[in-house]
């Protein structure tokens, strides 16, 4: 009697299986250049917005000069495509310039007219990821797990450490500006959270944020007469256009959003608390900032919290068909 062919399914294996294998792997080597990218420039605007607010600009022309370029540079990306943006999908903008647009903008712009570049860019990066961690497992049911949990009390220990041993070097710490970078990081931290169940891709969010950012702030800002741009050297002013509308309002929030699809937000957001280390070194020749003991300590404790934290877990190491395919490298 013949034996009837075994129709179980076989498992998959040569090219095919191994490529499969490779794709998880390389979209966190993916993610991890993309967040490279993003704590690159994100630090060089801690130092570059802190030289211009302690000048002839103020941090409404900041702002303005950011969103303002940004807009008209990305706005084509809102009339263009392969489909027309829904009603929906305006909507989710204009939350998304409340919680990375304009606000954010304005209380890290504060907190950098009232303290330090390397305290600014110590306290909001440092604290965007751990608000992140904690809203995901609050409201989002998601398990970071010991090491990342591990990670996210080392950066805060570090934070401690650093506004501690900066206050001690450089002066107390403003009652007003402190606040004000941590909502920063909060509102930060949502964000990263909502981005992640978007269908909106990095450049359309980006341009959605810088879009909505300058129909509620430009009018203000011209019809107010609140502009000094007429006293800044032509030198600021193009330093300041480049970096704000340029590489913030474009390369840093597609880079950064990249990193989010790919990564996961909890791992994306605690790459992100690097931003201090670099941002110090970049103050010591720029502004003459130069680190305390105590804070080069502290750095280095952020440093360890993150590579605790920025550890992706397995569900959120392989990004889903959907996200993979919407956002191509």
């Amino acid at each position: 009697m013949n034996q009837a062919p075994d129709l179980a399914p076989q498992p998959i294996v040569g090219p095919a299986c191994t490529l499969q294998s490779q794709r998880p792997s390389r979209s966190v080597l993916r993610g991890f250049f993309w967040a490279g990218v993003s704590v690159m420039i994100f630090a060089g605007w801690f130092v570059v917005t802190r030289f211009s607010v302690t000048r002839e600009l103020r941090l409404w022309d900041v702002t303005a000069l950011r969103f303002g370029i940004g807009a008209v540079i990305l706005f084509p990306v809102l009339l263009g495509g392969k489909r027309r943006l829904a009603a929906r999908e305006w909507r989710e903008g204009l939350l998304y310039a409340c919680l990375w647009g304009l606000p954010f903008v304005l209380a890290v712009a504060l907190g950098l007219q009232l303290t330090s570049a390397g305290r600014a860019a110590a306290i909001t990066p440092t604290l965007m990821p751990v608000f992140a961690g904690i809203f995901a497992w609050v409201f989002l049911r998601e398990k970071q797990g010991r090491v990342r949990w591990c990670g996210y009390i080392a950066i805060v220990i570090g934070l401690i450490c650093m506004v501690v041993g900066g206050a001690s070097a450089h002066g107390g710490v403003n009652s007003v500006g402190l606040p004000a970078l941590m909502t920063a990081a909060a509102m930060w931290a949502v964000y990263t959270l909502l981005f992640r169940r978007s269908a909106l891709t990095p450049v359309q969010a980006a341009a959605l944020i810088c879009f909505w950012s300058a129909v509620l702030f430009l009018p203000v800002y011209i019809l107010g007469g609140f502009s000094r741009l007429a006293l800044a050297s032509s030198s600021e002013l193009a330093l300041q256009a480049v970096y704000q509308g340029v590489l913030m309002s474009g390369v840093a929030i597609v880079s950064f959003n990249r990193s989010v699809a790919l990564l996961g937000p909890s791992a994306a957001t605690a790459i992100i608390a690097l931003i201090p280390v670099v941002a110090s070194l970049a103050a010591i020749p720029m502004l003459g900032e130069l680190p305390s003991p105590a804070e080069w300590v502290a750095l280095a404790v952020v440093v360890s919290g993150v590579l605790l934290a920025a550890r992706p877990s397995h569900r959120t190491a392989t990004p889903p068909i959907s996200t993979t395919m919407r956002y191509p490298a």
